[in-house]
């Protein structure tokens, strides 16, 4: 059984991540999966958007601590191929110049929340949980925790990893962690929707606005400003005649 579903409707890529006895948990190859899954939509020019989301009723339980034993001090060199897998796939999404919607249809817990709001917009099922529970296994929320302060404000963010309790869809919607709340029977509906409508976009459009959006994120306001303004001036390559 492939660790990754990938189903394409129309220009909409969709990636369903399939762990659904193990609630999706990254092991080292579903993580390597959506990598390779996320760079392969990226390079197929029929594909102008993509949904990700988890078969059965997770999105993601996060990573799999089942293969943690493997990952010791004894083998060092096993710990950095795994941490350096884990921060691309998290990286890659800002990466891309395709827009990703996240369609969260349960749990998403550490690195399953990371992956929920790495996605450019998160749509949740009003039944879905979010959270960070890392500090309550003695480990750390590492990795996810750059793209979480990137998201909501700093005492939402250290409360969410210090803590380690979960939000459920309205409190996430309450703090932006995501965008909208639908029914757990319409999610994939409205977010194949919201897909279409991005894929519509021109696509010189869509990537350069992706790509301006995250360039001026972590920029000085005068810079971002500098970049807006050479974005501007392309911007009548992308006009229609």
């Amino acid at each position: 059984m492939s660790e990754l579903l990938i189903e394409n409707r129309g220009a909409v890529r969709i990636l369903t991540m399939n762990r659904p006895d193990k609630r999706n948990a990254l092991n080292q190859a579903l993580t390597q999966a959506l990598l390779d899954g996320l760079q392969a939509a990226e390079d197929d020019e029929s594909v102008r958007s993509l949904v990700l989301t988890g078969a059965g009723p997770a999105f993601c339980a996060g990573a799999d601590l089942s293969e943690f034993k493997e990952l010791t001090l004894d083998n060092a060199q096993a710990v950095e191929r795994r941490a350096e897998l884990t921060m691309k796939l998290h990286g890659i999404f800002s990466q891309l110049s395709k827009p990703v919607v996240t369609a969260v249809n349960g749990a998403a817990m550490g690195g399953g929340a990371g992956l929920a709001l790495a996605g450019d917009v998160a749509l949740m099922a009003s039944t879905a949980r979010l959270g960070y529970p890392e500090v309550k296994h003695g480990i750390v929320a590492a990795v996810v925790m750059a793209n979480l302060v990137r998201n909501v404000g700093r005492k939402a963010a250290f409360e969410l990893v210090a803590a380690g309790e979960p939000v459920d869809a309205a409190q996430a919607l309450a703090l932006g962690l995501v965008n909208r709340v639908s029914a757990s029977d319409a999610l994939m509906a409205d977010a194949i929707a919201l897909a279409e409508k991005f894929a519509a976009v021109a696509r010189p459009a869509m990537a350069a606005t992706k790509q301006l959006f995250y360039r001026v994120l972590d920029l000085p306001f005068a810079q971002a400003l500098e970049e807006g303004r050479d974005i501007n001036k392309r911007m009548r390559a992308f006009r229609k005649p």
